[in-house]
């Protein structure tokens, strides 16, 4: 049988990690929660849970220098760049929302949340991630210096291992599959995502930036992933 995936709730509400928990155990998650800032960075130096469910306002360390922590900036942790993040937060502010996943956050949930559409979001970001199976062909794609291997969900570029958020490697495939497609940002929402956002289009303008920046050889001038004005984004295998 397989390992149940490991989710880590940080949150300051006893009540909110009461609740989560319940609700992802009854799933067949292991779960482990805390309640302050600092602790969990203790425990992510120590641990590596599959995905972590953070709340941005906490004691000791808020969710922002968490999230920084995970995506290689100070203070660097063992698990860089490799577990997926949840943002969970009162803050109702689009710019909130930008920087969240300007720091890599992988999806962005605000209370009052539904238990049960937040165990959804989890299920989605861990199938993105890995985690859980993915039944998608898993024939690597090669375009100039960039390689994707769908089965070990790895990027590289010219031989050397990008890392990639799991939202960011979601939609950089999804793009990839549909070479030359031209894709309004609303258009992606439905089909990255994979379930109603709660959000505005400006996710996908903050990921499309995110990516130019990790795969293309000039971001101000993207050779893979096109702007097409007035409609959206495409991906060119062949520019």
């Amino acid at each position: 049988m397989a390992k149940p995936a490991h989710i880590l709730i940080v949150d300051d509400e006893t009540t909110v990690r009461e609740v989560l928990r319940k609700y992802l155990e009854r799933d067949g998650y292991h779960v482990s929660e805390i309640g302050d800032g600092l602790a969990a960075l203790a425990f992510l130096r120590e641990q590596r849970p599959d995905l972590v469910i953070l709340d941005i306002m906490l004691p000791g360390a808020d969710g922002f220098a968490i999230t920084r922590a995970l995506r290689g900036e100070e203070p660097p942790l063992v698990a860089e760049g490799e577990i997926p993040v949840i943002l969970l937060t009162a803050r109702t502010s689009e710019l909130d929302r930008i920087a969240g996943f300007e720091l890599g956050a992988d999806d962005y949930v605000v209370k009052p949340f539904s238990p049960r559409e937040l165990v959804a979001r989890v299920k989605a970001v861990l199938r993105r991630s890995g985690i859980t199976p993915d039944e998608e062909d898993g024939k690597p794609f090669a375009a100039a210096h960039l390689w994707i291997d769908p089965r070990a969900r790895e990027v590289r570029i010219d031989g050397r291992l990008i890392m990639l958020t799991a939202k960011e490697y979601d939609l950089l495939l999804f793009l990839v599959r549909h070479a030359r497609q031209v894709f309004s940002r609303e258009h992606i929402l439905n089909h990255v995502w994979g379930y109603e956002f709660y959000g505005d289009a400006s996710t996908i303008t903050v990921h499309i930036r995110r990516l130019r920046e990790k795969i293309e050889p000039d971001p101000g001038e993207p050779r893979f992933i096109q702007t097409v004005w007035g409609v959206g984004y495409k991906f060119d295998p062949a520019p």
